[in-house]
């Protein structure tokens, strides 16, 4: 019978609709200010309805870090450690170096690249991981595509594995206004490659990518309309169609224009539905995630299953630049609502330079 370790974090995604970039140190009080709620806790739960597998053995974290969710279902398990109010970083690390010295065949952690790195620091490769994905930015290749997909992973995982790269933003990079990701180290994972997403790109800043933004940019903003509200994802691409329009934008965050003017800036989920009251019908601007084709699920948890609710999927626009959509089979979305997640499945046009679109399929697998 093998033995899955299972650690969840209990803060990671927090800041995703409040429109924070995560929850590490004092961010997880500001989201608590800011009427953040718990998601990893929906997210195992979902996992572990979809898990059929039975000769599987679990040893878990105490409390909200495992133990509160896994008692609500019937698989055999143990729990490790004390449970704790406030958990940390430290909590993380102990709890998986525990059940390495205790002989888990398998860890899965629920959680954002900040866990990832945690489970590095405390795995490295020693044994292999499944990331059940629920934080605010997930850039890292050890992340499995869905809850689906995570559970999928759990069911049919064997003696097979490979290594997969654990990103997060290089945050030296950020603070000269460009989004690029920075390689922490390697975990092993199951070897179902289908089941897990890409690690993020770098954006190309050469001058045929740069010039193929402008183009996207222009098309884009002789496109708009006037007294219609229109919501930008982050993005460089997007950067290009706000300056087009000569008006700020944040790169990791979700802003807002009506009229050609800047009506919201790096808003939240909250902020985004009161503009959407506010102005009526709105438009969704976003670009997939290089590297993995995520367009609503990484890294824009502003646009939360409730606002694309109230948008509609005919009122999302998605542009790009060639080189980014490429070497994608698809565009993927795992809002953590998959009602949501299946109405938005299906054949999207992406603008990809000026009157200039292509076809590509949209799935929550």
């Amino acid at each position: 019978m093998p033995i899955v370790g299972l650690i969840v974090n209990p803060i990671a995604g927090m800041g995703g609709n409040v429109g924070l970039k995560g929850t590490d140190g004092e961010m997880y009080k500001m989201a608590l200010a800011l009427g953040a709620k718990q998601v990893t806790s929906e997210r195992i739960r979902e996992v572990l309805s979809l898990v059929t597998r039975k000769d599987i053995h679990f040893m878990v974290a105490a409390g909200s870090m495992g133990e509160d969710y896994i008692r609500e279902f019937s698989f055999d398990y143990d729990v490790i450690g004390q449970a704790v109010a406030e958990t940390t970083s430290a909590d993380t690390k102990n709890a998986a170096r525990e059940m390495v010295s205790r002989g888990i065949d398998l860890l899965i952690f629920v959680g954002g690249d900040g866990t990832a790195r945690d489970i590095l620091d405390a795995v490295g490769v020693e044994k292999p991981v499944i990331g059940i994905p629920s934080g605010v930015k997930m850039f890292s290749s050890v992340f499995a595509l869905s809850a689906h997909a995570a559970a999928e992973m759990i069911n049919s995982f064997g003696d097979r594995f490979i290594e997969k790269d654990v990103l997060d933003i290089d945050e030296e990079a950020f603070r000269n206004n460009r989004l690029v990701s920075k390689l922490y180290g390697f975990v092993r994972v199951p070897d179902i490659s289908r089941l897990l997403q890409g690690g993020k790109a770098a954006s190309n800043v050469e001058v045929k990518a740069e010039d193929r933004k402008k183009e996207v940019a222009e098309y884009i903003v002789e496109s708009m309309e006037n007294d219609e509200l229109y919501i930008l994802g982050p993005g460089t691409t997007l950067k290009a169609v706000t300056d087009r329009l000569g008006v700020e934008k944040t790169l990791l965050g979700v802003d807002a224009v009506f009229s050609g003017r800047l009506v919201g800036k790096d808003i939240n989920e909250e902020g985004i539905l009161e503009l959407i009251k506010k102005y009526g019908e709105a438009k969704i601007i976003v670009t997939p995630i290089g590297g993995n084709g995520f367009i609503f699920g990484r890294g824009s948890k502003q646009i939360s299953p409730q606002v694309l609710d109230l948008v509609k999927r005919d009122n999302i626009i998605i542009v790009s630049t060639p080189d980014k959509v490429v070497g994608l089979e698809c565009l993927r979305v795992d809002t953590g609502d998959y009602r949501i997640d299946k109405e938005l499945t299906g054949k999207m046009n992406v603008v990809i330079g000026y009157n200039e679109e292509i076809v590509m399929e949209v799935r929550c697998d």
